[in-house]
């Protein structure tokens, strides 16, 4: 077998641009000669063609710095594996971490998020190493609902999920006392036919949690079964406590309720039908309704010019429909009427229901200019807004949110407080919906421009409108002042200082 692989044999340098490659040349190459067996040369051979796949050719060049790491570490071991699948991925692992900590690499790395927040994660090199053991374990060809990750797409149902969102897996893992875990797999695919997919993250998340402070607490339960009101008390305290209590503590405990419900039911243990009661439920944490001041709006948007052209146009579509982010990110190419002269546009919601509402001319030639975009490029897509990789969906909420993040972070994007802008999915919705308010519209015209079926959500952006709030009350003093003053006319000196100090 040749001992070297080549740049030249990967997918990605086919796909890179051909002024890059006569700069890389021909001749670049991974040197498997210093792997210590030929079966380890044809494992990596095998993951590199692999790779070349999925990823960049500027990745491959900078991952080669890792492999040869990596076969440093095993040329240092006295008796060296015939195969990666020889030794554990814990044994792997030490194996590199002794060499980088004899030859002064680190073993973690500072990142900062696009959130802004930094933390410590393990080296790349690491994450390099498990990338390599996990393409070369052996396929499991268990069915689909005993392994503990599942891939959504091979369980035979029609998953509820949102198209902005790219969920593939679920992950049972974090259940970690083995018996739990089968009976909460059990609950969640019958969940699975009947919720929503982020609806099932939730309850596996919240169950997850609760696995992980039995394991804290050293509480021995390997079963549903064993779960009891005084453990779940204990619990609740724990989350009201010391367990990061917050707005989604009230969705938390629920999740963890309906989770073990079902599993109640389905394996018959009475024990877990009257283990809730309601006031185990604590009181949901309203979150805080903010709009954007116009002065925030322009200092956002004068920078949001400088993503993607297609992103910037959705980003402004998005400000001036007021939709969810979700809608916007699947407006369909048809969504366009003209009705009686008038520009209308189809908003099929992703959370509720379809509806209908009339636009400017200027913003349906922009709509007209996203969708001439797309088509050029991609062809007849049913979604304006799509996923470069996969043009069959809609861009993801991820991508955008990542893109805009960045964006505030290099430009150091700030809002009247002074605080770094935030991006999330109503950002633009609540100034709209507080535009319409200082409109002077009345509920019902708000609640179905902004597509709820009834009037109960507008009462927030009636409170968020304190300008609106503040010109009515001046307006109110001022036309009071000028009626008393009028009335004071004819009462003589004594009265002037009241008209002055009015």
């Amino acid at each position: 077998m040749e001992s070297k692989c080549y740049y030249r044999e990967l997918e990605c340098y086919h796909k890179t641009d051909e002024k890059i490659r006569r700069r890389i040349g021909i001749d670049g190459y991974y040197d498997l000669s210093k792997l210590p067996s030929q079966t380890m040369q044809e494992q990596f051979r095998a993951f590199l063609l692999d790779r070349g796949r999925h990823v960049s050719l500027r990745t491959i060049r900078h991952n080669r710095k890792f492999f040869e790491q990596i076969c440093a570490a095993i040329q240092r071991v006295r008796k060296p594996p015939n195969s990666f699948l020889d030794w554990d991925v814990a044994k792997w692992v030490m194996t590199l971490e002794m060499w980088m900590l004899e030859n002064g690499v680190p073993l973690y790395r500072n990142k900062v998020s696009v959130y802004g927040t930094e933390s410590r994660c393990e080296a790349r090199q690491i994450g390099y190493l498990k990338s390599i053991l996990k393409f070369l374990q052996p396929e499991d060809t268990r069915p689909e609902r005993e392994k503990d990750v599942w891939d959504l797409s091979k369980l035979g149902i029609q998953i509820k999920g949102n198209p902005i969102y790219n969920v593939k897996t679920l992950n049972f893992i974090g259940i970690l006392q083995s018996g739990m875990r089968e009976e909460v797999k059990r609950a969640i695919y019958l969940h699975l036919k009947q919720e929503k997919i982020g609806t099932v993250k939730r309850e596996v998340t919240s169950i997850s949690q609760f696995s992980k402070y039995l394991l804290d607490k050293q509480i021995e339960i390997q079963s549903c079964a064993e779960i009891n009101r005084e453990l779940l008390e204990e619990y609740l305290v724990y989350k009201a406590t010391d367990g990061y209590p917050g707005s989604s503590s009230s969705n938390n405990i629920l999740a963890l309720q309906s989770v073990l419900e079902s599993v109640g039911k389905i394996f018959e243990y009475d024990n877990l039908e009257m283990l809730f009661i309601n006031t185990d439920i604590p009181p949901e944490v309203q979150p805080e309704f903010k709009a954007h001041s116009d002065a925030e709006l322009k200092r956002l948007n004068a920078q949001i010019t400088k993503l993607d052209v297609q992103i910037t146009r959705c980003m402004v579509i998005h400000q001036m429909l007021g939709t969810r982010i979700s809608d916007t990110l699947t407006l369909r190419r048809d969504c366009l009427i003209k009705r009686n002269g008038l520009d209308i546009i189809r908003i099929q919601q992703v959370k509720t229901r379809t509806y209908e509402k009339p636009i400017s001319a200027d913003l349906a030639a922009l709509i007209q200019k996203a969708i001439d975009y797309t088509e050029d490029r991609y062809g007849a897509t049913e979604y304006i807004f799509v996923d470069e990789k996969d043009t069959k969906r809609p861009l993801q909420y991820t991508t955008v949110k990542h893109k805009v993040l960045q964006l505030i972070l290099k430009e150091d994007l700030r809002d009247d407080d002074g605080k770094l802008f935030k991006f999330n999915t109503h950002m633009f919705r609540r100034s709209y919906g507080v535009k319409l308010t200082e409109l002077h519209l009345d509920d019902w015209t708000i609640a179905k421009l902004l597509g709820h079926k009834n009037v109960s959500a507008v009462k927030h952006y009636r409170k968020m409108s304190n300008q609106l709030l503040a010109d009515e009350t001046r307006r109110a003093r001022a036309e009071q002042t000028r009626i008393l003053l009028k009335s004071l006319d004819g009462w003589g000196e004594d009265y002037e200082q009241i008209r002055q100090n009015g």
